[in-house]
């Protein structure tokens, strides 16, 4: 049985057959009525569902076909070595049949080839390993087996339509070129009845789920003007309309293509992530390298990686040092140090020198399978003002039929005829076709989550983005988020020489920040401490040389009742002026040594919350340290707002204050410390490496601990929220448009289908302008 904290199998089907807005709800709901389905997300400009749960994949085609859709499929073949009997084509087809998205498998022993029928886009390595793990391997890498089918069809759909076009450019410069009538029909039928059956396939599909489909317009509209030529050709009439139906199905197809080719585009972030993962790894075998799959390494195994190749799974350096290269996952420009304890995540590149790493993650459990994951979840999520749009699309296709069938009437009793009538009906169904409108929301989302994350800022979903354009305040957490987060040794006042060597042998194999900050100091310890005991909220003891020795903070000092130097009792008072905290060094009793830390300030905070000012923000450091540390810290960034001596509850509540008082506010955190006022906050923003607590507290995560990501975070999430605006509303303009202006008689059906097809391209053009966006410097004063 299982536990109701381990997470539910996620399952992405590439979906065929959805063409508009309205099938995004119509797949959703067919999904969510298979037994153990526990969610869906279906994102159209992926023509792609999420599927949460235990359905087994048979039960979810048969819903998928019972709505009018499918699963997209390709043929993939693979040349199979180590086969050498009848019982190995079976041993084969069984391992490859046991990959998640393999529908069939066929092997052949003669040839050694085996043609499996997959789910379009199942990994190659995942079949290799498959392979790999039953004894067997690939001597060539898997094929696709079809043809490229969408370009072939758009090439001879330009070969049929280009009469056509030549034609009505004739009848605009006066000339008669358009062919004749029956060459019309032979144009034009291929085009109605070969190429136009995709529309045919889908309008049947919307009506046995009873609703209706762009392909349901497209299919009446080029229907009517197609019949309509066949009947006035065959009754003697010259008056002919196959330019209409034939000029309309080329662009819908050159619109389809152009929008293929766009979705490729704004879904590049994730093949980019996907593509860092190399598919061989150098694996150190009893002192031996062999080279093996990577879908094959296992945890704890050694692998070895040279300069210029990428780093296979997530581990940690176990031999050498070298400079890593980041960017492609961080989007860190500058070289990183690794040695030996250094963590190692997969895709990064080995810059110089050769490390050996042990494996510590493999799989989904690799912070790059993580950070897919997430930008493939917040691509595939939906945006509230996408409900509404859902709701529109829901009845959009009846609301058009009817307005269609309202022109014709009107038409028709004005005198038009049954010709113009039909025309200008068949040029309201194409012009109205929602495509855009379905289009505008997703894309959007996909090319702005896609350069976030190229930028390493991890936006969890839409919903992220709605929230991030009304803050009105930013609340940052102080250590660990503006501050480095690990103290060094910021002055010694000594009343003796060699007192920071004692302080180093007292605090040796200690893991408290301040301890590392004085061992960092010092080197190496390397007098020995014996009795050593902890004081749980001063600080330690022990005897060091022969000397019973303390080092402690001044609560310490007090309850010993020592009594410090003048000089180091000023000193202190400075110290603890300038925000820093202080550890005092004893001698029975006897004051030996001031020790006065501080956490550096990042390099980029400042520019971090001049940034976020100059976006009209209110700025504020909620911190658990001191007054005095937190007001220094608020100087040095020129901040007016600091609470100090917060614990996570007191944030949480002052945060709750703030939106009680109808502000939108932004919590900045560690994402582990910080979780609850991260969660508290309309926005959480959690920095650090992408672990899953901070991905789980907050609605965006910063790859890499660099405070000016904020700014740049909230501006791209602002500009992906316009963009979302702009192409509803362009959709919806073409649309308010060309239905009213289809119907009064100022569109023929071959321009309004060209019209119909800009509006999709024009919006996913728009949508594409959000992968251009890079993080700068410094942020401009105002954002768009």
């Amino acid at each position: 049985m299982m536990d109701r904290h381990t997470p539910l199998p996620r399952l992405t089907l590439p979906i065929a057959g959805m063409s508009c807005a309205s099938c995004t709800g119509r797949v959703t709901h067919a999904l969510e009525a298979v037994p153990g389905v526990a969610g869906v997300q279906v994102n159209l400009a992926t023509e792609s569902a999420e599927v949460l749960g235990t359905a087994p994949l048979p039960a979810l085609d048969a819903a998928l076909r019972g709505a009018g859709y499918g699963l997209r499929e390709q043929v993939v073949e693979l040349q199979v070595t180590g086969m050498s009997c009848a019982s190995c084509a079976g041993r084969v087809e069984r391992a490859l049949l046991a990959v998640p998205g393999v529908l069939a498998a066929a092997v052949n022993l003669a040839s050694e080839r085996a043609t499996l029928q997959v789910l379009a886009g199942t990994p190659a390595d995942s079949l290799e390993a498959a392979l790999d793990r039953a004894g067997y391997g690939i001597a060539a890498h898997s094929t696709d087996a079809r043809f490229p089918r969408g370009t072939v069809e758009l090439a001879l759909a330009a070969l049929l339509a280009t009469p056509f076009l030549v034609g009505m450019l004739g009848m605009g410069l006066g000339r008669d070129w358009m062919p004749g009538g029956w060459w019309q029909l032979a144009f034009a039928t291929p085009l109605q009845l070969v190429l136009g059956a995709r529309f045919y396939r889908g309008a049947l599909g919307a009506l046995r789920a009873r609703t209706g489909n762009m392909d349901l317009l497209v299919a009446l509209g080029t229907s009517a003007a197609y019949a309509l030529s066949v009947w006035q050709l065959l009754g003697g009439h010259h008056h002919l309309y196959f330019e209409g139906s034939a000029l309309v199905i080329f662009f819908v197809l050159l619109g389809k293509h152009l929008e293929a080719r766009a979705k490729q585009a704004t879904a590049g972030a994730i093949r980019a992530l996907l593509d860092l993962k190399p598919r061989t790894a150098m694996r150190l075998e009893a002192g031996q390298e062999r080279e093996v799959p990577a879908a094959l390494l296992k945890l704890d195994d050694l692998v070895v990686i040279r300069p210029g190749e990428r780093v296979p799974a997530d581990g940690v350096v176990a031999e050498g040092e070298a400079g890593l290269d980041e960017s492609a996952l961080t989007g860190e420009s500058q070289a990183v140090a690794k040695a030996p304890g250094s963590t190692l995540s997969t895709g990064t590149v080995v810059l110089d020198g050769r490390l050996v790493m042990r494996v510590t993650a493999i799989g989904e459990e690799t912070v790059l399978a993580r950070v897919a994951a997430l930008v493939s979840a917040a691509q595939a999520s939906r945006a509230p003002i996408q409900k509404l749009v859902d709701r529109i699309s829901a009845v959009f296709v009846p609301v058009v039929i009817g307005i269609a069938l309202l022109a014709f009437a009107g038409w028709w009793i004005s005198g038009a005829g049954l010709e113009a009538s039909l025309m200008h009906a068949v040029a309201v169904l194409v012009i109205a076709c929602p495509c855009a409108l379905g289009l505008a929301t997703p894309a959007a989302i996909m090319a702005g989550t896609g350069a976030a994350a190229r930028a390493g800022i991890l936006v969890r979903d839409a919903e992220a983005i709605e929230r991030a354009a009304g803050i009105t305040r930013v609340a940052f957490d102080k250590t660990g988020t503006l501050t480095e987060g690990r103290p060094v040794l910021a002055g010694l006042y000594e009343m003796e020489p060699g007192t920071l060597g004692l302080a180093a042998a007292l605090q040796a194999g200690s893991e408290h920040p301040l301890a590392r900050a004085v061992l960092t100091a010092h080197g190496t310890a390397t007098a020995r401490v014996t009795g050593f005991r902890a004081l749980p909220g001063r600080g330690v003891q022990g005897e060091v040389a022969g000397r019973r020795l303390s080092l402690g903070s001044p609560r310490m000092l007090a309850e010993a009742g020592a009594t410090p130097d003048p000089k180091l009792a000023a000193a202190a008072e400075a110290a603890s002026a300038e925000g820093r905290t202080l550890a005092w060094l004893l001698e029975e009793g006897r004051v030996l040594a001031l020790l006065a830390f501080e956490d550096q300030v990042k390099p980029r905070s400042a520019e971090a919350v001049a940034g976020l000012q100059a976006m009209g923000l209110d700025v504020t450091v909620l911190s658990g340290d001191s007054p005095a540390a937190a007001g220094a810290l608020a100087l040095r960034l020129g901040l007016a707002e600091v609470e100090a001596g917060l614990l996570p509850a007191d944030k949480s509540a002052r945060i709750a204050a703030w939106r009680a008082a109808g502000e939108r506010v932004a919590m900045v955190g560690d994402g582990v410390n910080d979780a609850p006022a991260l969660a508290a906050a309309d926005l959480g923003i959690a920095m650090g490496t992408g672990t899953d607590a901070a991905m789980a507290a907050a609605g965006v995560t910063l790859l890499r601990g660099d405070p000016a990501l904020v700014p740049q975070a909230l501006e791209l999430m602002r500009r992906t929220r316009g963009k979302i605006r702009q192409n509803l509303f362009w959709a919806f303009a073409y649309n308010a448009a060309g239905l009213p202006l289809a119907a009064l008689g100022g569109l023929s059906p071959a321009l309004a289908g060209a019209a119909m097809a800009a509006s999709s391209v024009s919006v996913l053009g728009n949508a594409m302008l959000l992968a251009r966006w890079r993080p700068t410097g410094k942020l401009r004063e105002k954002t768009t």
